[in-house]
């Protein structure tokens, strides 16, 4: 029995690894293309980009794993029926639960790992990556020049750059900048880039000159070889980064700092995001088990098993999608959250139950014998 039980589970594991793997593929895809923004627009190089776009993965895989563990076992049992094995191992004595056995070990075995990284690895990496998208958002040269177009990083202030080299030094570079006093300032440079004196951002410009007309009209003509452009005043060292609900480990979410502004306003947002990262592991469970019952919970058919697939495969969708509508609904009332506990167990109390209800004997493919002939009379 055991020598069965490790090839019903090594038929189901691999498809459930290829299945994940192509599904994180096409979503890390669609990640990557909004991530192409920090090179765009942000001049981000290439190892932003990939940074971001890993430290996504994390939230992706718990995403895609029930629906690839459902497309997974799909595919593996309905093999396994066609060719009439697990017809055998019903017809050889074994019950339902030893056949089914190996799918909800593997099932649970991924709700385990997917537990573990809703509560340890998905905080550590989303909050990674709201702390990089946090260093592009501020970071002076960003926001300050952009290759071809005239910037406005502060009222007053407008910079514009002819074009910015692979070293991050700019061409041609023009600031004009009105002072609140009422007279204004224009800086031209061949070239210029950002750096820090004394502890304090500075623009470098050099091969430049300065033209100033003050109050009374007075026009100063000033040419530098180097002039340090203070920076200093663009920069906001108070600012600090903002971790949204799901980027908080699980004792945030249940028990968060209600002497904060932010928190006492979004407490039920925080213990929503925090029974969904306990109850979304559940669904490997249930997936499975949607795709046994699509499979072993009806009788044995030589044509396929296409109706009940379906059939299984909407309510898969519509378990999750309500899902997704009770966490909503619970950031508006609290006793709600119990809803997503009960959706994926209801699931699975319905599939078991379609499959522990089948007779073995269905599982037989009966075929009609010919009736013996009667003895004729000598």
């Amino acid at each position: 029995m055991r020598l069965i039980d490790r090839y019903l589970l090594k038929q189901l594991l691999g498809p459930t690894l290829l299945a994940t793997l192509a599904l994180t593929a096409v979503a890390l895809l669609s990640q990557s293309l909004s991530a192409l923004d920090l090179m765009v627009s942000q001049r981000q190089s290439a190892v932003v980009f990939l940074q971001v776009t890993l430290l996504a993965m994390p939230q992706l895989i718990n995403m895609v794993l029930p629906i690839a563990l459902f497309v997974a076992a799909l595919v593996a049992l309905n093999r396994l029926h066609t060719e009439q094995e697990i017809v055998v191992c019903f017809a050889g004595g074994m019950s339902r639960w030893r056949v089914i056995s190996p799918a909800i070990r593997l099932a649970s075995t991924i709700a385990f790992i997917a537990l573990l990284s809703n509560l340890y690895l998905q905080p550590a990496a989303s909050r990674a990556m709201r702390d990089e998208l946090f260093r592009v958002r501020t970071d002076l040269a960003s926001t300050l020049v952009r290759e071809g177009e005239f910037t406005e990083p502060a009222p007053g202030l407008t910079v514009y750059a002819q074009s910015i080299d692979q070293h991050g030094d700019f061409r041609n570079l023009f600031i004009h900048q009105v002072k609140p006093t009422g007279g204004t300032t224009t800086y031209m440079a061949d070239r210029g880039h950002i750096a820090k004196r004394l502890g304090r951002p500075v623009l470098i410009l050099r091969d430049g000159s300065t033209q100033e007309i003050n109050q009374k009209g007075v026009l100063n003509y000033l040419t530098f070889d180097e002039y340090a452009f203070d920076l200093a005043p663009l920069a906001n060292p108070d600012e600090m980064v903002h971790y949204k609900p799901s980027d908080r480990y699980l004792h945030e979410l249940f028990y968060p700092d209600l002497t904060q502004a932010w928190e006492q306003k979004n407490r039920k947002s925080l213990l929503a995001e925090g029974n969904a990262r306990l109850a979304t592991p559940l669904y490997n469970i249930a997936f499975m088990a949607l795709a046994l019952s699509a499979i072993i919970g009806g009788g044995f058919s030589r044509l396929g098993y296409g109706r009940r697939i379906a059939a299984m495969a909407g309510a898969a969708a519509v378990v999750r999608i309500l899902g997704f509508v009770a966490q909503a609904a619970c950031e508006s009332a609290v006793w709600l959250n119990i809803l997503q506990y009960a959706l994926p167990l209801g699931a699975v109390a319905f599939a078991l139950r379609s499959v522990f209800r089948q007779r073995a004997g269905r599982f037989i493919d009966r075929r009609r014998t010919p009736l013996a002939a009667a003895p004729v009379a000598a």
